[in-house]
């Protein structure tokens, strides 16, 4: 009885099971419903470049000197009697002011002695010149006897002429003595050192002080050879900057002078000298520069026309990438001639308007199709999409 149900309801199942697959397969039959295109092309920032130009600016470091430092010694002897407030060590005198002066009495009576033997051999010659007018007069009244050189005293008028400019010698040198007992500063100076005080005897050639010129002050500075090839044809004259850097920094102007005309053999540097008027700031009110002072030197070099300037992350190598006109990653080759800072100065290797890439994928690779951040219209995105309505 059972077996005879079976066979009844089987076929009823299989039209069933029938049935439902074909719903099945005619569903799947179906056109299927368009699906969202996805772009899996990274993102990547892009910048265009611009060629300028650029005025090269060379860095340097060097010490502060005194253009002159004199060993200042006493040019006659004698003892010491008083010697200037501000000749000590720190100390800063004037141009022409007294330092110190030296006992007089000895040499001012030598300046007598000496106007009394100029005046004695005046005399002498006066005399003599007198004599010879004599015999001058005596030779005309007689014109036919023979006349010498002797006759007429003209030997003697010269030995009187000497004799007045031995005397006048010796005066100057008495003079000159006498004043050098007031020992004076050659410049304006800063005092390094003073070796006399007063009561102490010196003598002649004997070294007192230690002197350093303010008027003017040098920085000598190494340029290298990177930054050599960027030297104006003319350097003489060119400002430059000093800055003094620290907590109390600043800047003051400076003027170069000249090149020192030789090449480090240890460092194969050459070097420029820096001179800096008045660095004490004492004729015009401005911040001082000491001496042994460590600054930074900056001045114009020369003018670079059409330079790329570009952060120095993104150049790898001497490659950079831009994106081309298909929205493809490209990488270029590029000539750096210059590095001021956080940049590179790129002469060769790239064109006005080319897009930089700022951001770079993961892995880059030449010829890989990228979307720029921010641009609307994408090219590529609008191919896509009609490749996907073109496959449906």
């Amino acid at each position: 009885m059972q077996t005879n149900s079976l066979r009844w309801v089987f076929p009823f199942v299989a039209l069933i099971v029938g049935v439902v697959g074909f719903m099945g397969i005619n569903a799947i039959a179906k056109d299927p419903e368009k699906k969202e295109v996805i772009d899996t092309r990274p993102t990547v920032q892009v910048e265009p470049v611009i060629a300028n130009d650029h005025q090269v600016i060379i860095n340097s470091y060097g010490e502060v000197k005194p253009l002159e430092n004199t060993l200042l010694s006493a040019q006659v002897s004698g003892e010491v009697l008083s010697w200037h407030p501000n000749f000590v060590a720190g100390g800063i005198v004037a141009r022409g002011e007294t330092l110190f002066t030296i006992e007089k009495d000895n040499y001012e009576a030598a300046v007598l002695v000496a106007e009394a033997e100029l005046a004695r051999a005046q005399a002498g010659l006066i005399e003599e010149q007198a004599q010879a007018q004599v015999a001058e007069d005596e030779a005309k009244r007689f014109p036919s006897k023979a006349r010498t050189d002797l006759f007429l005293r003209k030997p003697q008028v010269l030995s009187a002429q000497a004799s007045v400019k031995s005397a006048q010698a010796a005066l100057k040198r008495a003079q000159r003595d006498l004043d050098n007992c007031d020992v004076t500063a050659p410049y304006d100076a800063l005092v390094i050192s003073r070796n006399i005080g007063v009561g102490q005897f010196v003598t002649m050639g004997s070294q007192v002080a230690e002197l350093n010129n303010i008027e003017t002050a040098e920085v000598i500075i190494p340029i290298a050879g990177f930054d050599s090839v960027f030297l104006p044809e003319r350097i003489k004259g060119i400002t430059a900057t000093i800055i003094q850097k620290g907590l109390n920094s600043f800047t003051r102007e400076g003027v170069i002078d000249r090149d020192l005309g030789i090449v480090d053999n240890a460092t194969r540097m050459s070097s420029l000298v820096v001179r800096i008027e008045d660095p004490y700031g004492l004729k015009n009110i401005q911040p001082a520069i000491k001496f042994g002072s460590y600054v930074q030197v900056n001045f114009a070099g020369a003018m670079l026309n059409n330079i790329y300037r570009l952060p120095q992350e993104l150049v790898n190598n001497k490659t950079v990438w831009i994106v081309n006109e298909e929205q493809q990653l490209e990488p270029r080759k590029v000539t750096v001639i210059r590095e001021e800072g956080e940049y590179f100065y790129i002469s060769d290797g790239l064109k006005t308007d080319d897009k930089l890439v700022i951001t770079l994928p993961e892995y880059p690779q030449k010829g890989m199709a990228v979307k720029i951040a921010g641009l609307q219209n994408n090219k590529n995105t609008e191919a896509l999409e009609n490749a996907s309505t073109e496959k449906l």
